[in-house]
């Protein structure tokens, strides 16, 4: 038999060597270091203990805390990954959390900036150098803010035009190489040239003064003060990435091609974008690939 708080410690370090990003790791850890810290509050504090009535009181006690649907939904699919991982492990000869269910959660649709929008944004930011251009990289590349923060200098190809970003994954399967249109190599040229610390042994594109690396949340507040700056109401950094995806479709561009572009698992998430463009609008004036 073994202890919940062991169980939970062996689960991160699996989910580790299978090549899990840093944030879902951080993502899992915390969720499951919740749900045992309440079991253990109701006195339960091996896994062989725990049954379907202590998880489904856990999820209770969310909902009473007010935390939403979506973030409920979210502990139950760590939950459902966690017991799942017991079983196998022949930790516990039943996986009880098979038949816990998810709360009904309401899909939003993704906030999709204008042209007037993101142009606002980059008006904004024109004179900071270095946000301009992690502005133009969310933009233009369609990566999220954890991607946007480890990017390296070797990950980066800049050519006269156009270039590359390769987005490395522990699990190599699900790396790719997204490209690059003059918009954003413009603007990585210039921050690096012009803003750019001239530090020995920096390897992220995007560093501090001192060229250490930028943290997620230094570049989610950076880039929300633009938004603020620049007008732009009821927006998110991830926005951006909704954006480039909805803007290519709209013009016209392959789903699976920018679900691979995206980094989708699904071409289900690329697809639902539909749903939420005007194709009768008329076409981008400019190149494929520039917003």
């Amino acid at each position: 038999m073994i202890k919940i708080d062991l169980a939970h410690k062996k689960f991160i370090e699996a989910l580790e060597n299978e090549g899990k990003s840093s944030s879902t790791l951080i993502a899992y850890s915390k969720d499951i270091e919740q749900l045992t810290s309440h079991l253990s509050k109701s006195g339960v504090n091996l896994v062989t203990e725990v049954e379907l009535i202590h998880l489904e009181a856990f999820m209770s006690k969310l909902s009473e805390d007010e935390y939403t649907p979506k973030s409920i939904s979210r502990k139950t699919n760590a939950t459902k990954t966690f017991f799942k991982f017991l079983h196998k492990e022949g930790h516990i000869k039943e996986n009880i959390a098979e038949l816990l269910k998810h709360p009904k959660v309401d899909i939003k649709a993704p906030r999709i900036l204008s042209k007037l929008e993101y142009r606002a944004l980059r008006d904004a930011a024109k004179d900071d150098l270095r946000s301009y251009a992690m502005i133009e990289v969310l933009l233009q590349t369609g990566i999220t803010i954890s991607e946007l923060a480890e990017i390296k200098l070797e990950d980066v190809t800049l050519e006269e035009e156009s270039g590359t970003l390769f987005v490395p994954k522990k699990n190599n399967k699900d790396a790719r190489t997204v490209p690059m249109n003059k918009a954003v190599v413009e603007a990585i040229k210039k921050y690096m040239s012009e803003d750019r610390p001239k530090l020995e042994g920096t390897k992220h594109l995007f560093i501090t003064k001192t060229g250490k690396s930028l943290l997620i949340r230094n570049i989610r507040s950076t880039i929300n003060r633009y938004f603020k700056l620049a007008g732009v109401e009821k927006a998110k950094v991830n926005d951006l990435r909704h954006t480039f995806v909805a803007h290519h479709l709209s013009n016209g561009v392959s789903i699976i091609h920018i679900s691979k572009i995206a980094g989708h698992k699904r071409i289900s998430t690329t697809e639902r974008y539909l749903q939420y463009i005007d194709r009768n609008v008329e076409e981008e004036k400019t190149e494929l690939g520039i917003l």
